[in-house]
């Protein structure tokens, strides 16, 4: 009887060490799984607010932060390379990094750019006619409307790539980032090298923005655009604490119009796509142009190169010299409130018979137009 309590005991020892390294073996595959992050984390911020480029008509470099505040011309120069441009993410592109600072030359042609242009129900009417009229009739290819609601008799009428984004007609933070986000996505989608935002109150002057756009890589980061303040814009970035932050960065006012290439477009990816820009908006509550200014600037860290080419209806606009008006990007004109700010061009049309001035330098530019008066063509 001793020798066989003895050996139950030895039996039920075992069979507890055999039980134990079976857990042993368990446990690590019965571990949760790590919680993924919802969204990659910006880069510490390792440069100075402010840094982007800037330089005058004629390439010097500008003397600060207010050299531009009185809506003088600023020449974009080409951004900085940067090594770790991730060029296997365009598809097909062999284009090789250029040194810091080299000018790198595109071969580009309108087909190339994608450009999207803002509006709403209630201009489709007024400023689209004239759009569609003037500078779209000669890149309707390349040209996406997006609004906020339907118009067959527009669309059938003048064959526009309209795009309903199904956002509120209301003019919001909300609203306005409903639509970017659509743009981004479209162009994304679009395999175009660059990306090109306009509102419907700006008139783009396709020779210059192609011009301007050649001298940059689209494989490059490249963000330009004119800014509307003098100084960087500072917001409070909300984090996941409850709390908030406080960050500056620089933007390009959509109202004037700003482009962006490909290869930084998809860097924003993560902030950007499938409806992440109105999570991002939301996260520094702003409008929809300086989101896109949070994105580059703020978290990835890529400068605004800012370009006195762009214009929007906030500058002074008869100020623009005569003779240099063709050589812009693009143009804009004054609202109800200021009907008399608009460019001082000389044309075949009146002020009263084209207060935009629209088409005045569409006949300038095309003056065998079929609508443009005789003594404009050649």
């Amino acid at each position: 009887m001793h020798l066989s309590h003895v050996g139950t005991n030895k039996i039920c020892f075992l069979l507890s060490l055999a039980f134990c390294a079976l857990l042993v073996l368990l446990i690590p595959s019965l571990q949760p799984l790590k919680r993924q992050k919802d969204l990659p984390q910006p880069r510490p911020h390792t440069k100075p607010a402010g840094a982007g480029r800037r330089h005058d008509l004629y390439g010097n470099p500008g003397q600060g932060r207010d050299d531009a505040k009185d809506g003088s011309f600023i020449h974009p120069l080409p951004p900085r390379g940067r090594p770790e441009d991730p060029q296997r993410m365009l598809e097909g592109d062999s284009a090789h990094a250029r040194s810091p600072g080299s000018r790198s030359k595109d071969s580009l042609d309108l087909r190339d750019i994608f450009i999207a242009v803002k509006t709403t129900r209630k201009y489709h009417k007024s400023r689209l006619q004239l759009l569609s009229q003037t500078w779209v009739s000669k890149a309707k290819e390349q040209t996406f409307i997006f609004t906020d609601s339907e118009d067959k008799e527009l669309r059938q009428k003048a064959g526009l790539n309209i795009i309903n984004t199904n956002c509120s007609a209301a003019h919001t933070r909300q609203a306005l980032c409903c639509k970017m986000s659509v743009e981004y996505d479209k162009f994304i989608e679009s395999q175009k090298k660059w990306f090109c935002h306009v509102d419907d109150d700006n008139y783009v002057i396709l020779p210059s923005l192609l011009e301007l756009l050649s001298s940059y890589s689209h494989t490059q980061d490249v963000y330009l655009g004119r800014p509307s303040l003098d100084h960087p814009i500072e917001a409070a970035e909300r984090v996941k604490s409850d709390g908030s932050v406080s960050v500056k960065f620089w933007f390009a006012t959509g109202g004037a119009g700003f482009c962006i290439s490909r290869g930084l477009a998809l860097k924003m990816s993560p902030w950007a796509s499938l409806g992440n820009f109105i999570t991002t908006a939301e996260k520094i509550r702003l409008p929809d142009d300086c989101t896109v200014g949070y994105i580059i600037e703020a978290l990835l860290e890529v400068p605004l190169t800012h370009t006195g080419l762009f214009h929007s209806h906030l500058e002074n606009l008869q100020r623009l010299p005569t003779d240099n008006i063709l050589q812009q990007v693009t143009l804009s004109y004054g609202g109800f409130e200021n009907r008399r700010n608009v460019v001082s061009v000389g044309g075949a049309f009146s002020l009263a018979e084209d207060p935009t001035r629209f088409k005045t330098v569409h006949c300038l530019l095309y003056p065998d137009t079929e609508w443009c008066p005789r003594k404009t063509r050649h």
